[in-house]
């Protein structure tokens, strides 16, 4: 009987996660189609299938759904970070691992990577903005490990770490918030999905280890 109980109150609260990554899944879409403003919260919880009390009961409100939605990708690869600086491997492989890392992440979101920005840009909800520069910082600090390792063991020379990274983020910048100006440089549309996955994602990585490894060698 223990068991059974035990097992039924593992499938409820399995359930309960699950309800509440379609919840987050829906935010995400809708806050980065619509932006805060234009996504209701009763239209996120039609579209994942649950009522306004589920979705209050799990984030409160607007903002700390919202915020949830900042948090859940923050945090994840934040611990990708993490746990890549942790390998048993050279600096140059973590780098190299760091940046095809990064430039998967900016290509494949790139309607949140815009979200993102505009709230840093414009701080229109009080702790938002500050929660996303704060946990931004969190994962520039791990590619600033893998140089400061790398110059520390002697496989990169002596560099302006702040300055290189941010080149590295410079770049992605450019490519994703700057779109309109980017598409008129390479002659192609960069909002476009299929054009900036396959033609402009490997482009980006090659260009950034060239230039990295040309840069960093003694």
């Amino acid at each position: 009987m223990i068991q059974l109980i035990n097992r039924l109150i593992s499938f409820v609260s399995e359930m309960k996660e699950d309800r509440k990554e379609i919840i987050l899944d829906t935010a995400e879409r809708l806050f980065s189609e619509n932006g805060f403003d234009g996504a209701s919260t009763r239209a996120i919880a039609n579209e994942a299938g649950v009522n306004m009390a589920m979705l209050n009961y799990y984030f409160g409100s607007k903002e700390g759904l919202y915020k949830a939605v900042f948090e859940r990708k923050f945090s994840g690869f934040h611990q990708t970070l993490i746990n890549l600086n942790e390998e048993n491997i050279s600096s140059w492989d973590k780098l190299h691992k760091y940046i095809d890392l990064y430039v998967e992440r900016v290509t494949t979101q790139s309607c949140f990577q815009r979200l993102m920005q505009h709230e840093i840009s414009f701080q229109q909800r009080s702790g938002v903005g500050g929660f996303i520069v704060e946990y931004m910082n969190k994962n520039l600090n791990e590619i600033r490990k893998v140089l400061q390792e790398g110059i520390n063991n002697g496989s990169f020379r002596e560099i302006d770490i702040d300055l290189t990274i941010s080149t590295i983020f410079g770049t992605k910048y450019y490519l994703v918030h700057l779109s309109g100006i980017a598409s008129a440089l390479f002659g192609k549309d960069l909002d476009n999905a299929e054009v900036l996955n396959q033609e402009i994602k490997p482009r980006l990585k090659k260009h950034l280890l060239e230039l990295l490894d040309s840069y960093l060698k003694k």
